[in-house]
């Protein structure tokens, strides 16, 4: 499961071959939540709220390249990482 980002002990991953909708998992101690990568909206999971806060702000930096590293991954097992939360 690639790696995509990682800040304030929050990991944002992909894994190869996925299922639709596009989306991206995060990860916070013993949380794991799915996010949809179009509505940044939850698919499953649970994620403290301040966490999920900061998850979204990332995202919506990132919505673009997030999409990119989505079909990258599909289509050619490759990604590239995302800049962090600053």
């Amino acid at each position: 499961m690639p790696e995509i980002s990682r800040f304030l002990g929050i990991i944002i991953y992909m894994y190869f071959n996925e299922h639709s909708p596009p989306h991206f998992h995060a990860e916070y101690n013993e949380f794991s939540a799915s996010i949809t990568i179009e509505t940044l909206g939850l698919i499953e999971g649970k994620l403290p709220s301040r966490v999920m806060s900061l998850v979204i702000e990332w995202a919506r930096e990132h919505q673009d390249e997030l999409r990119k590293n989505w079909n990258s991954i599909r289509e050619m097992g490759e990604f590239s990482k995302i800049e962090p939360l600053v």
